[in-house]
């Protein structure tokens, strides 16, 4: 088929790779000139295990093409995947401006086309919002719903670090939609993954994103305060939580129930808020919803509370982005760690291979110059002079080459956000945040 993709961020870049991988000639569209080029040049706009080579040896292939031309885009593709960011505004609520400017270009480029085109939304949305965009649609178009176009909801449950694995064994694909063909032709770009494709009300595909990372940002909290309460009772929490995981009957996955350090990244905490300011909205109430993010702050809190008992001490951080293997910092919990003992006037220096701070863009760059606005005054290149300079080691992302360079540090303090290695536990100089 012929796809065009708005937005080549982390889930369009994912997209667009994956789906002219698998034999589809893909459009990709953005507003951004720098990522436009980065996809004709062959190179990802992102940092994401295997990514690169994907639209490399796609690029080459001549499988994809990238382009600001909204009109060329429409008129050469019969499926349009919207794949733009929905931040948080700062009351909770979804920032839905790209989303309905693209409905505007879209409604706009469909005025001078004659054959039937679909547009299918991966962003994460609020229900009722692929009305509201097929309204506008119909506005700037002067067509209709379902007779010349079709509007499907095609939520993405793509984790960043793991994306392109996620993407090629998902454990189901959801399709929402009021027109049964379009739902089937967009299911047809999904028949040779594995996975059950199901095909929902639209209202229904649109909530699911936000009930699915509501409940791991609850995982990820019970598993804390679990570990948290065992840790004051010298008991081992990575055993306890074992356990509790096996039992898989009630559908229970073992990713998240581990206790450790906050959660952060783009999605768990925006979607978190949404469904939180959703119930509110309605007049629901929700206490153990509204009581999660308290508890990730807690823990926040905790490591801070952890690390400034070595004030004196120069602290060097091995990680510095949400989670290993990937470069986002949005609302990683080490930068708000980093920022409040930069405050209390700590001595830090940080290392993180993934980050380079030339290639940082949009919400990412800004999120990091909000709080951290002199970071690259802390970057450091080299791990082990980190190693070497400093008395404190945080390790705060799970990356294979800090487990080398920590085993054998024996006059340093080690703090581990991520139970690195369950060898490392046993040294005296080691703590762990809750085990």
């Amino acid at each position: 088929m012929n796809i065009s993709i708005f937005g080549l961020g982390y889930v369009g870049c994912v997209s667009l790779g994956c789906l002219a991988k698998n034999g589809h000639h893909v459009i990709g569209v953005d507003t951004n000139l720098t990522k436009v080029e980065q996809i004709n040049s062959g190179k990802a706009t992102i940092i994401e295990k295997d990514v690169d080579t994907i639209i490399f040896e796609q690029r080459s292939a001549g499988r994809i093409s990238a382009t600001t031309d909204i009109l060329l885009a429409i008129k050469e593709s019969d499926i349009s995947i919207i794949a733009v960011g929905t931040p948080s505004t700062d009351k909770g609520h979804l920032n839905l401006q790209y989303i309905f400017k693209v409905a505007e270009d879209i409604g706009e480029a469909l005025l001078n086309k004659d054959t039937f085109h679909i547009i299918a939304i991966r962003s994460t949305i609020m229900p009722g919002t692929c009305d509201k965009f097929a309204d506008i649609v119909e506005k700037l178009s002067k067509k209709k719903r379902n007779e010349h176009f079709a509007i499907v909801d095609n939520p993405e449950f793509l984790r960043e670090g793991t994306a392109v694995q996620d993407y090629y064994n998902p454990p189901l694909t959801l399709i929402g939609s009021d027109n049964r063909i379009a739902a089937e032709k967009v299911a047809e770009l999904y028949r040779q993954l594995p996975g059950e494709i199901i095909i929902v009300d639209l209202k229904v595909a649109e909530i699911m994103k936000y009930i699915n990372n509501t409940y791991h940002a609850l995982k990820i909290s019970f598993g804390n305060e679990v570990g948290n309460i065992c840790s004051e009772l010298g008991i081992d929490s990575h055993k306890v939580m074992e356990i509790f995981c096996k039992d898989k009957q009630l559908n229970i996955s073992p990713y998240y129930f581990k206790p450790g350090f906050a959660y952060g990244g783009s999605c768990l905490p925006k979607d978190l808020k949404g469904l939180k300011t959703l119930a509110h909205d309605l007049y629901v109430d929700v206490p153990i919803i509204d009581s999660i993010d308290k508890t990730n702050e807690l823990q926040i809190q905790r490591a801070i509370k952890l690390i400034y008992k070595y004030w004196d001490k120069k602290l060097g951080f091995l990680g510095l982005s949400f989670k290993a293997g990937t470069d986002d910092l949005r609302n990683s919990p080490a930068v708000n760690v980093i920022e409040a003992l930069l405050g209390k006037g700590c001595d830090i220096v940080i290392y993180d291979n993934n980050i380079n701070l030339a290639m940082l863009t949009g919400t990412n760059k800004e999120f990091i110059d909000s709080r951290i606005p002199h970071l690259s005054s802390l970057l450091v290149s080299d791990p082990e002079q980190l190693v070497n300079d400093c008395d404190v080691i945080v390790i705060n992302t799970k990356e294979s080459e800090f487990i080398r360079l920590v085993a054998d540090i024996e006059n340093k303090i080690i703090i581990d956000f991520v139970r690195l290695n369950d060898t490392i536990i046993s040294k005296s100089n080691y703590i762990g945040i809750n085990w």
